[in-house]
C-alpha cells in the first residue's frame, strides 16, 4: 500500500525528455529555414544585379540609379527588406 501511495521522481522524466527533444528539433528547423532563407536572398540579390547591369544608361536614369550605385544599392535594399520582414514577423 505504501508503494502505491509513493509518487516517484523519474515521472517528470519522458516528459523533459520529450520537452528537450522538442526544443532541439524547432532549434535545428529555424536553423535549417534561416539558412535556405538567406541562400535564396543571395540568389534574388545576383538576380536582381545581372538584371540591372543588363539595362542600359537610359534605363537606369529612368529607375533613378546610376551604375557606380548598382552594387551598394541592392545591399542597402537587402539591409531595408530584411529588417521590414523581421518587423513584420515580430507583430502578434
Amino acid at each position: 500500500m505504501s508503494m502505491l501511495n509513493s509518487i516517484s521522481d523519474f515521472s517528470e522524466a519522458p516528459f523533459a525528455i520529450r520537452r528537450s527533444i522538442r526544443a532541439f528539433a524547432r532549434n535545428l528547423f529555424r536553423l535549417a529555414n534561416n539558412a535556405v532563407a538567406a541562400l535564396i536572398a543571395q540568389r534574388e540579390r545576383q538576380a536582381s544585379l545581372i538584371i540591372l547591369r543588363s539595362m542600359t544608361d537610359r534605363e537606369l536614369r529612368d529607375v533613378g540609379v546610376s551604375r557606380n550605385q548598382l552594387g551598394p544599392g541592392l545591399v542597402l535594399a537587402a539591409r531595408e527588406r530584411a529588417r521590414a520582414q523581421r518587423a513584420l514577423m515580430r507583430r502578434p
